[in-house]
């Protein structure tokens, strides 16, 4: 270590990760709140999927923030990760640092980038928190198929402590059960059965303590007790998610123009995942867009975006998970668009586009 790094105390980083829907904006706002309230600066690191960094009109303005669009932090844009985290320290000073990654996002790849960037500069992996929605990991364990539930049991087994998120909306037997189930997935992370992410910051962030010096000392020794003490490494490796994806021999024609040596194979974690962006012309009708995400197809998981509405004089917030949708009054920063992102598995985007030009009444040229 070098004496500018004995003489600075290093910064700690918190990823935050979940499938989309989860609940990760939530925590991050609470986590944000907790940190200023103990006199600190912190700072985000925050990746969407889509054009828009919708997300981060919740987060307040005096937050420094990094805007990570257009694709995921752990293929896509992971390159540019290391750039952003010295931009945000250089620029910004912040006391602590917490990167919010997409839903689609495995957590292994965002990990090795911040241990990669850690070797020249201040920063020390403290936790990594992933967000669990009690219901929608039900509904998919009881069906056990598809890349999206392979997904889920990544970000879960990958977790140095575990949010069980929405147990309001799940039976008291049904908690247990998944209680037990991830507990069987990762042996390591303590599990937080939480509502709306109400918990005791200090209890979370004690809980994952100390996961990059774990996984420092596994990594520069053989040791047969290393194990023991981990919480990352070699438990994830043991279920397929060292490497955060299924790389294969093929490449991936969408994404390899994009991608460094590393990454330019095919990224099968996600590579389902489709997103849509819509920006509307004009303002549409409240009652209406309600009935139109009510009505999405089962295929679309998860939707958010910023709209004005024509009988109303406020904008909204929206977002849709798992077949619930809420709204908020909210005021955006700087300009922000009426914009609606729209993020599921195959889902046929022309209808989408259709129907919400229908609700503007534009017709196509």
């Amino acid at each position: 270590m070098s004496i500018t790094n004995e003489q600075k105390p290093s910064i700690p980083v918190y990823i935050l990760s979940g499938f989309l829907g989860s609940g990760k904006t939530t925590l991050l706002v609470k986590l944000i709140e907790h940190w200023k309230q103990q006199g600190l600066r912190p700072a985000v690191v925050m990746n969407e999927l889509g054009e828009v960094n919708l997300d981060g009109q919740i987060v307040d303005e005096e937050v420094p923030m990094a805007e990570m669009l257009g694709g995921c932090i752990c293929c896509t844009v992971r390159g540019d990760l290391g750039l952003q985290l010295a931009d945000l320290i250089q620029e910004e000073s912040p006391d602590v640092i917490v990167i919010e990654a997409t839903g689609a996002a495995n957590p292994m790849e965002i990990l090795d980038a911040v241990t990669e960037t850690s070797l020249y500069m201040r920063l020390e992996l403290k936790s990594l928190i992933t967000v669990v929605d009690a219901a929608h990991l039900s509904g998919l364990y009881q069906e056990q198929k598809g890349k999206t539930f392979k997904l889920m049991q990544e970000q879960i087994r990958c977790a140095s402590v575990l949010l069980l998120n929405k147990t309001d909306r799940v039976q008291a037997q049904q908690l247990q059960d998944l209680e037990k189930l991830l507990n069987r997935w990762n042996g390591f992370a303590p599990v937080i059965p939480t509502v709306k992410c109400e918990v005791s910051m200090e209890l979370l962030l004690h809980s994952g303590a100390d996961v990059h010096i774990h996984q420092s000392h596994i990594a520069g020794d053989g040791s047969k007790n290393a194990g023991e003490t981990h919480v990352h490494t070699e438990a994830c490796r043991a279920h397929g998610c060292n490497h955060g994806h299924d790389h294969t021999d093929q490449r991936d024609s969408n994404h390899s123009s994009n991608h460094d040596e590393h990454s330019v194979k095919s990224h099968t974690s996600h590579e389902h995942v489709m997103v849509y962006t819509h920006y509307f012309s004009q303002p549409v009708n409240s009652e209406a867009f309600e009935q139109f995400v009510i009505n999405l197809p089962r295929d679309v998981y998860r939707a958010k975006g910023i709209l004005s509405f024509s009988d109303t004089a406020s904008r909204f917030w929206f977002q849709y998970a798992y077949r619930e949708s809420d709204y908020m009054k909210i005021t955006p920063q700087g300009d922000v668009p009426n914009v609606a992102v729209f993020i599921g598995e195959h889902f046929d985007q022309t209808a989408i586009r259709e129907q919400l030009l229908e609700l503007e009444a534009v017709k196509q040229d």
